[in-house]
């Protein structure tokens, strides 16, 4: 197949990260007879400096002509006062809106090459496998602000229609794994977590009768995640609870560098990028972890239909931690050059086979 792949260095060790997922996908290319065009675009604090805007008209033109646009982080120290009038974030924040991305899904799998790097004890990890799908282009981080002196605001707000096309898509997914859905919600404080219960439950209840759901509050459910992991398959949560909870549940499988993401809509392209940072004190110095950025790379192959390359490249990268083949985040003692070289291969032997 052909497909437009618009990629997003951004910041930090974006660039050094993107790079090695290119080279990945490339690898799947060539081993499977497909023609990936790449455009490389700028976004975040690199855009400020060079054009003066976070996302420049010209890169969100092209991710919207893409059929997938890979990032990797935005944001970093220089840009960090928090009086600026324009930030990296948004750039993403307002990529986000261009390309009606409304849901963040966020896998987290404990795998048992990282059971020493998770604070749990290995009992509790057993058969941890869980989805988190967060709402991404509504509730507090896009409504109303105001910030005087001495007080600010900012507005939480939700339409139902914001809510329901999120649960539609959880419950589906829900439906194709193993059947548990969790809504987490504040409902016993806030309004707006109300209404999300309220929809959820009713569109659970009419349509998807043969799923096992439950709700839970937001402290409730990070109790679980530490206590309990592997009691949850499906979450489903609003915008600001599901960026919180999915940073546990980077910390219980061990460690931030192996989760990926996917954000969708309902048509386009889909937006994938690693879940940490821009790790700005690992610039150049080839020990950035490029692992949660390839894993991205994978759901973007799945995305465009390409399931067998999908799992071959998840395959890879699990091979590789299995036997110690990681950067020194994970334990071990490889460059992300060198991770990337024994990524490809695992994938060439894939291939062949």
């Amino acid at each position: 197949m052909e497909a437009r792949i618009a990629l997003l260095p951004g910041d930090g060790i974006g660039p050094e990260i993107v790079s090695a997922a290119r080279d990945v996908l490339e690898a799947v290319a060539d081993a499977h007879s497909h023609r990936f065009e790449f455009q490389t675009c700028a976004i975040g604090g690199a855009a400020i400096d060079a054009h003066r805007d976070p996302l420049p008209e010209a890169t969100a033109r092209a991710c919207r002509d893409a059929d997938a646009v890979l990032l990797g982080a935005v944001g970093g120290p220089r840009w960090d006062d928090p009086q600026a009038r324009v930030r990296p974030e948004q750039g993403l924040l307002r990529l986000r809106q261009a390309l009606d991305v409304y849901a963040n899904l966020r896998p987290a799998r404990a795998l048992p090459a990282l059971a020493a790097a998770s604070p749990l004890k290995p009992e509790r990890l057993a058969g941890v496998d869980l989805l988190v799908v967060r709402e991404l282009t509504g509730g507090i981080y896009f409504g109303d602000k105001t910030e005087e002196q001495e007080s600010a605001s900012d507005q939480c707000r939700y339409e139902a229609a914001e809510i329901a096309r999120v649960v539609h898509l959880a419950a589906r997914l829900a439906r194709s794994r193993r059947g548990r859905l969790t809504l987490v919600d504040k409902a016993n404080v806030l309004a707006t977590s109300r209404l999300w219960r309220r929809l959820t439950t009713e569109i659970v209840t009419r349509e998807y009768p043969e799923l096992e759901f439950e709700t839970l509050l937001v402290d409730a459910a990070a109790m679980f995640l530490v206590s309990q992991p592997s009691r949850f398959d499906v979450i489903v949560t609003e915008n600001m609870f599901g960026d919180i909870l999915t940073d546990e549940a980077a910390a219980v499988i061990g460690s931030l560098g192996m989760l990926p993401s996917a954000s969708l809509g309902d048509s386009g392209p889909g937006l994938f990028e690693p879940i940490h940072g821009s790790a700005p004190d690992l610039i150049g110095s080839g020990r950035a972890n490029p692992m949660a950025t390839m894993l991205s790379a994978a759901m973007l192959l799945e995305h465009l239909g390409l399931e067998r390359e999908a799992a071959a490249v998840n395959a890879a990268v699990e091979a590789c931690v299995a036997g110690g083949e990681t950067t020194p985040d994970l334990g071990g003692a490889l460059s992300t050059a060198d991770v990337t070289a024994r990524v490809i291969e695992r994938l060439g032997a894939r291939a062949v086979a």
